[in-house]
């Protein structure tokens, strides 16, 4: 699956959960809030495709994703990437 469209899909994801995204600039690399009640992920738009995804699959491996309907690529792909995460 292309970064792109995996990026996509886990952007889906976490909007289903109830999390905004936001992309910006700064001297962060991001992470996930709660704010005045907005839950947020903020990622730093000045980093590469493979780091937001990165970002998204270590939030995403926090979550109960067990009821959640996400396509078996997109799961597959998921689990490559956070054995990848873990082996670093």
């Amino acid at each position: 699956m292309k970064n792109e469209k995996f990026q996509a899909e886990l952007e889906r994801v976490v909007e289903e959960l109830g999390y905004r995204i936001r992309k910006e600039k700064g001297n962060f690399k991001g992470d996930f809030c709660v704010l005045e009640g907005d839950k947020i992920v903020m990622i730093n738009k000045s980093y590469p495709a493979e780091f937001h995804i990165g970002q998204m699959i270590r939030f995403l491996s926090k979550m109960d994703l067990d009821n959640m309907y996400i396509r078996p690529a997109v799961r597959k792909e998921m689990d490559k990437w956070l054995e990848r995460i873990n082996d670093q």
